[in-house]
């Protein structure tokens, strides 16, 4: 695993063993900000479930102008420091170590983000209540994009009355991107 494209290209980046984080591929990373790169540069970049931090420090590589990362375990958050370390970006990133969606109420001075990305571990399914929280916490423009990681075959129901809307669907071999905007309260949609 390694940062792909920009300050910190080629630099490998530290992953936690086992099967409790699923590094996303370099071939998907790619794929995803090839889709987001016009959003990138000097956005606030949210990134949830963060695992070894690889989503945030590849958009604070690409220009993003600050990343803050949410992730409760503990050698997860490790990786992180260690990968933001090695990468120098220690001054343009927060580690928050915090269970999710609660952590999210701590936010509210911190945002609001014009870049979510949330890899939440696929058998959570903790999608509704994030999103619900992000929307009551004024996390959120409407010009925001929330970037869901999912198992392939997900249902995404969850996203029917949450205010919200799908923009996009990304399909992969074995999971999917799903990007979604806030609804706009009075625009018809």
């Amino acid at each position: 695993m390694r940062v792909i494209a920009g300050t910190c290209r080629s630099i490998p980046l530290k992953t936690v063993e086992g099967s409790a984080t699923r590094p996303t591929t370099d071939r998907i990373k790619e794929t995803l900000f090839n889709i987001i790169q016009n959003d990138i540069v000097d956005c606030r970049f949210l990134d949830l479930y963060a695992g070894s931090g690889q989503i945030a420090i590849e958009a604070l590589s690409r220009g993003a102008k600050h990343a803050i990362m949410v992730e409760h375990d503990k050698k997860c958050a490790q990786a992180i420091r260690d990968n933001l370390h090695k990468t120098k970006l220690e001054e343009k990133a927060t580690l928050m170590e915090r269970e999710l969606p609660a952590a999210l109420k701590l936010l509210t001075s911190e945002g609001p983000f014009d870049l979510v990305f949330m890899d939440p571990p696929y058998d959570l399914h903790p999608e509704e209540e994030v999103l619900k929280e992000l929307k009551e916490n004024n996390l959120l423009t409407p010009e925001s994009l929330v970037i869901i990681e999912a198992a392939k075959d997900r249902d995404c129901d969850f996203i029917e009355g949450s205010g919200f809307e799908l923009v996009r669907t990304k399909v992969y071999k074995n999971n999917m991107h799903l990007f979604l905007r806030p609804v706009v309260e009075g625009s018809a949609s």
